[in-house]
């Protein structure tokens, strides 16, 4: 089963960090990344397709435009089934309480822990083949 995860980040070096810190996995074929550079693009890439192998998407909160907090509402409605953490640099209480509300599943602050995020994603991937 090859499976996706799309990355929403404005930043242009999120695309080069992501395929740096994963690239045993992704040279593996145990998943895919996708990357969009804006809330637009990624709405874009999950209307145009009901890929199933959509696993996670990965969004950042401050992006100019529309924010991740608006992303988070249209990508819940256009695909329930995708679950969704955001990204920011300001990981307070106020701010997890926020995002878990309007329907994401967590929220990682930066600087990343890519320790932390390689875990999530390997439960998701357990998940999935314990499920198939």
């Amino acid at each position: 089963m090859n499976v996706l995860i799309l990355v929403v980040d404005d930043e242009p070096d999120v695309t080069d960090l992501f395929r740096q810190q994963f690239r045993r996995e992704l040279r593996a074929g145990r998943f895919a990344m996708g990357f969009a550079h804006s809330a637009a693009e990624a709405l874009d890439r999950i209307n145009g397709s009901n890929d199933p192998s959509l696993i996670l998407m990965l969004s950042d909160i401050n992006m100019p435009g529309m924010t991740g907090f608006e992303l988070l509402p249209r990508v819940r409605a256009a695909r329930p089934d995708v679950p969704v953490i955001m990204i920011t640099a300001y990981g307070d209480a106020e701010t997890r309480e926020k995002v878990i509300a309007a329907g994401a599943v967590g929220l990682i602050t930066k600087p990343i822990d890519f320790p932390v995020l390689k875990a999530e994603i390997d439960r998701r991937l357990s998940a999935l083949s314990g499920a198939a």
